[in-house]
């Protein structure tokens, strides 16, 4: 697992942005879910170094990325570190919230883009209906918000397994490991502080104009109305696909890593 002292630094005009630059080729970038970093992608990132230049970010205010000051966007701090670093265009490779952001970035900065896979995502201002995924990500905030930081640790891996499982059917190595980088990326924060993010919205008006190729990757016990999102995404998209991982749920990067790699080796080699 990546150690800090292997983490690079952007200084962005609202602090420093960590990420993991290795690998040589063309560019991958890795974009992680909420809560988490860039060491979601531990099982990823030696499996494409292997062939390509890998930038796993810690997205602001996760792991060791600064906390937002003023106002920001995901995809805005993303744009701002592939131009420092004179880097892509790049496939982006997401999963949930980073899926998002991949697609936001092909939309808002088109240029900098030359593919995207979306996992366990959608558009950026997706919503759940689903009843029992709804309720799930309710008692989410609550609990966070509350500062009951153990209880919402409990309903965040809860929701690692999906609405067909229960938590403790997902292999306790996952999440332990989720558990570890939540409680670092939690900690950073305080319940007084005001909420800088600025979400995209009317996102589904300019997905037609993704003309990249996209590939989304969802697992089947996933929340069913995501992935029916995912799979409207792929087909509104001009040049999109979407794939199914059996046996996983929210995070198939995860639970089924090898699988996983594969189809995303795949992708790259078809561009």
């Amino acid at each position: 697992m990546t150690a800090a002292s292997e983490l690079s630094f952007f200084a962005s005009a609202d602090g420093d942005i960590a990420y993991l630059d290795t690998g040589d080729g063309d560019l991958v970038v890795l974009l992680h879910s909420g809560y988490v970093d860039h060491r979601l992608f531990a099982a990823q990132i030696p499996a494409l170094a292997a062939h390509h230049r890998v930038i796993a970010v810690d997205v602001r205010g996760h792991g060791w990325t600064a906390n937002a000051t003023k106002p920001f966007r995901w995809a805005d701090d993303l744009a701002d570190l592939l131009r420092h670093l004179d880097a892509g265009p790049a496939v982006l490779v997401g999963v949930s919230m980073g899926g998002a952001i991949a697609g936001d970035m092909a939309i808002e900065y088109p240029e900098l883009v030359r593919g995207i896979v979306m996992s366990g995502a959608s558009v950026s201002d997706f919503q759940y209906t689903y009843e029992t995924t709804r309720a799930v990500v309710a008692e989410s905030q609550r609990t966070l918000y509350s500062g009951d930081i153990e209880a919402w640790l409990k309903v965040f891996l809860r929701s690692v397994a999906g609405p067909f499982r229960e938590a403790d059917e997902t292999d306790p190595r996952i999440l332990d490991h989720l558990r570890d980088m939540a409680l670092h990326t939690v900690a950073k924060h305080t319940l007084d502080e005001p909420n800088w993010h600025v979400p995209m919205t009317d996102t589904w008006a300019r997905v037609p104009k993704i003309d990249v190729p996209v590939l989304m990757v969802n697992g089947v016990l996933d929340s069913p109305d995501l992935i029916a999102d995912a799979e409207l995404f792929a087909a509104t998209a001009q040049n999109g696909r979407s794939v199914l991982v059996e046996g996983t749920s929210h995070f198939p990067n995860l639970e089924k890593p090898e699988e996983f790699n594969a189809i995303v080796l795949e992708f790259l080699r078809s561009l």
